[in-house]
């Protein structure tokens, strides 16, 4: 039977709505008694907790009155499972949602305290690497803003990803302190700990009518604790909640050893328990560093289905409704454990059939795919699952040979065919696939564009899709506007707002009715003026951390995100040698002034990326010194790449380097930041390109290069691309340049590899897209010359991105894939 709804008859909570005298009031309160400081000697650290404290005070009855309605009305909930949370700082987003940032901006400034500059001493929570951690961030919001009753799950990282500084050139990898000084945000809770087993046996017992029951003995346990961060919807619609989960050591301390003298010793189970959530993506070039991987997804994929079946059981005590109550979504394969794991609770503890727990366990889950490059897929040795999860690997075996047999009986599959659906690799040394585990363990699958869904069906899952030809369905990204906008670009939002009224802020798809105004030139000198002030904000903030002069007049060029080799970063720079010397060359020319503006990390095993870094370091040493090119051109890298240096790189952007190689990039979602803050994109037709070209207009969006179709028809031919360089005078001279060390005069061999895997394999198409490429950018300096038309061009781009917001993401997914109910 249900549980009785509880009832809440405790104090009357405050309204939302303070006046400022009492907002200040409540922050003097905070700052005295819970930060402890006299405001005659409080440091701007201490009014930034006492603020954040202040306003998450705010938010508690709206967090509590969300959770005790979805509990009341018995809605399905939607579990988001993801192993990046790339939140950033929360201070702007949840005064800004609540409607609160005129009132704290007025309540700090009776203490001579300006908000702007504790925002900026707000740390990035160290939670994500890219793309797919901020996409989850983005969710988690429209979530909350659509009214939709979730949870998201991840992990504590003390140090997530690394903070980098550059050095000579080079990347050095620090750890991130985030968590330092504590997280104002964030509530522990207790109550909500699960132990989280590894290694050990499985043993067999008799069960219940003479069946079988399997008993996992893990040799080892860890303590998955609960810290929960209030996500705030759009004006307070809704508020859900963000669990983290911090491994901890059961016995923090083996007394027995220490007093024996191991002081070291008597630590080392606490200190192991804890490197689970110690960094995020640990190198994995070692097998202890595989293994940890493999921990930190078991981990908190365990600790969350123990917490989802938990909160049903004591919802609803019948776990046959789980499928009506319960949506999971992985986000990419990292959780691909949970449909093994979710199976041996069912099975194990709940002494669940096999077919009715498969049932369940496939009604629950989806799965969003996110990347069609096989090394990106992960996969597990066996002898690694074996020992150190034993029953999920024996349910793995299980999964795999009910799915096999099911293909076998269709008598339409060759003996290859069904070795590409096997959860198992057999070519060499044998592994578990993970993206395969996902797949069959669920009842949908999505790519995150239109063409990465089209390709997931021809390509890594073509067999699979043909044996389940509903599953795989599109959802393509979307990005939350109230952050990448009205956040970071607020007077670009008041500016819409004064032309097409203030509509646009809650039905984002009203921002079409910019387009009569893109023509305007008065609105097109206001548009050109705040676009100005943003890069006046950004070269300020590059002189002041990298010690390089821009001009704000030049154009803006930008590449911001994950180094990578199909990204192409190698390309822009390589572009950029070429426009140097073609500027060198020729003086006389009416040359664009241009800066080109780089930021990323590169993974700390991926050498190829760090050697990147060093050339766009190295290139700009030398281009930035040269008195002939002047301020003509400008190379710019810009360290420690996260969401608080995008937010002040984006609204800066004239133009948006979206280069990968055709049929890489699953989608992408800095394309749809840089297009909402009025950027032209230079892109190739991959990924969420080509549905912003379809939005926009082709005529607003330059586009080169080879096609998804072309790239692989490349890639079969097997030519080399050396007569490709040799027949084009501008790259062959670059890359001779680059290889013979003009740029690298200490170690003229230090690219010489790099410029050799141009000539002899250029798998992501460097070379043969080079020239394409270049061409491109010269028709940038065409059209950037006639401002009219760039304005127009941009505007335009700003006025047709509303349909790529998170919002109507997270819609399509709730009609589509959870059954979740929403606000329209």
């Amino acid at each position: 039977m249900p549980q009785k709804p509880i009832t809440y008859d405790g104090p009357t909570p405050e309204p939302r709505e303070l006046s400022t005298d009492a907002l200040a009031e409540r922050i003097l309160e905070k700052l005295t008694y819970s930060v402890g400081k006299d405001p005659i000697v409080a440091r701007r650290f201490d009014w930034l907790r006492a603020t954040i404290l202040a306003v998450r005070d705010r938010i508690i009855d709206t967090w509590m009155e969300s959770t005790r309605e979805t509990w009341q009305k018995g809605d399905k909930r939607v579990y988001y499972l993801s192993l990046e949370f790339l939140i950033g700082r929360l201070m702007r987003d949840a005064v800004s949602n609540l409607e609160m940032m005129g009132p704290v901006r007025e309540a700090l400034q009776r203490y001579d305290v300006d908000l702007d500059e504790l925002i900026d001493l707000e740390p990035d929570a160290a939670l994500g690497n890219g793309g797919l951690g901020r996409l989850a961030a983005c969710f988690m919001e429209s979530m909350a803003s659509v009214k939709i009753p979730a949870y998201g799950y991840g992990i504590r990282y003390v140090h997530g990803l690394f903070r980098q500084e550059v050095s000579e050139g080079w990347q050095v990898e620090l750890p991130e302190e985030w968590l330092a000084h504590g997280n104002p945000w964030e509530f522990e809770r207790r109550e909500s700990a699960y132990e989280v087993g590894f290694g050990g046996y499985v043993e067999q017992t008799p069960g219940a009518n003479g069946a079988v029951k399997h008993v996992w003995h893990p040799d080892e346990k860890v303590l998955a604790v609960a810290f929960d961060t209030p996500i705030v919807g759009w004006r307070a619609a809704r508020v859900n909640t963000l669990r983290l989960w911090s491994a901890q050591p059961i016995d923090p301390i083996l007394l027995d050893r220490f007093n024996s003298g191991d002081h070291v010793g008597a630590l080392a189970e606490s200190a192991k328990a804890e490197a689970i959530t110690r960094v995020l993506y640990p190198a994995d070039s070692t097998p202890a560093g595989q293994e940890l991987r493999l921990r930190q997804e078991f981990f908190f994929s365990s600790a969350s289905l123990q917490d989802i079946i938990r909160r049903h059981i004591q919802q609803y005590n019948d776990l046959g409704s789980l499928p009506d109550k319960v949506a999971i979504q992985m986000n990419d394969t990292h959780p691909a454990i949970s449909v093994a794991e979710l199976m041996r609770i069912l099975i194990d503890e709940h002494d669940l059939e096999w077919a009715e727990a498969w049932k369940l366990t496939v009604g629950v889950f989806g799965f969003t795919n996110h990347t069609l490059m096989p090394e990106a897929l992960e996969t597990w040795p066996v002898a690694l699952l074996e020992r150190l999860l034993p029953r999920q690997m024996q349910i793995i075996y299980m999964i795999n040979a009910e799915v096999l047999k099911v293909a076998r009986e269709r008598d339409e599959f060759s003996d290859g065919q069904i070795a590409n659906m096997s959860l198992i690799d057999e070519n060499g040394a044998r592994s578990v696939r993970m993206a395969q585990l996902a797949f069959v363990g669920s009842h949908s699958i999505n790519g995150v564009s239109a063409l990465h869904s089209d390709l997931v069906k021809t390509s890594i899952f073509a067999d699979l899709h043909k044996l389940y030809p509903d599953r795989i369905n599109n959802k393509t990204n979307g990005i939350t506007q109230r952050r990448w906008l009205m956040q970071c670009n607020p007077e670009l939002t008041k500016l819409i707002s004064s032309r097409i009224g203030p509509e646009f802020l809650d039905d984002i798809d009203k921002l079409t009715d910019l387009n009569k105004h893109a023509g305007d030139k008065g609105f097109q000198d206001q548009f050109a003026a705040v676009k100005r002030a943003n890069k006046v904000r950004l070269a300020e903030l590059i002189r002041d951390r990298v010690d390089i002069k821009v001009s704000p007049d030049a154009l803006f060029d930008v590449q911001i995100k994950r180094i990578h080799e199909y990204k192409r970063q190698l390309m822009n720079v390589i572009e950029a040698v070429a426009l140097y010397d073609a500027i060198r060359a020729h003086p006389e020319k009416d040359w664009v002034p241009r800066v080109k503006i780089f930021a990323g990390k590169a993974a700390p095993s991926y050498t190829t990326a760090k050697y990147i870094i060093k050339l766009m370091n190295d290139v700009a040493r030398v281009i930035n010194s040269d008195p002939t090119v002047g301020d003509l051109l400008k190379v710019v890298f810009l360290p420690n790449y996260n969401v608080s240096l995008a937010e002040t790189i984006i609204p800066a952007a004239d133009l948006s380097e979206q280069i990968s190689t055709a049929g890489m990039e699953a989608s992408g979602t800095g394309n749809m930041k840089f297009a909402l803050n009025g950027a032209l994109t230079i892109g190739t037709l991959d990924g969420a390109n080509i549905e912003i070209r379809d939005n926009v207009g082709a005529e607003n969006i330059v586009i080169f290069g080879l096609t998804a179709e072309q790239v692989a028809e490349q890639r079969a031919s097997g030519l080399t691309p050396a007569s490709t360089i040799e027949q084009s005078r501008d790259l062959k001279q670059a890359l001779d340049q680059i290889g013979s060390g003009v740029f690298s005069p200490t170690d003229r061999d230090r690219y010489k590899d790099l410029i050799n895997n141009l000539y002899h394999h250029d798998w992501f198409m460097v070379a043969r897209d080079f020239e394409s490429y270049y061409a491109a950018q010269r028709k940038v300096d065409k059209l950037w010359s006639k401002q009219k038309k760039w304005r127009e061009m941009t505007i335009k781009n700003t006025a047709n991105m509303g349909w790529f917001s998170s919002d109507r993401t997270v819609r399509q997914y709730a009609e589509d894939i959870w059954g979740a109910k929403f606000t329209a």
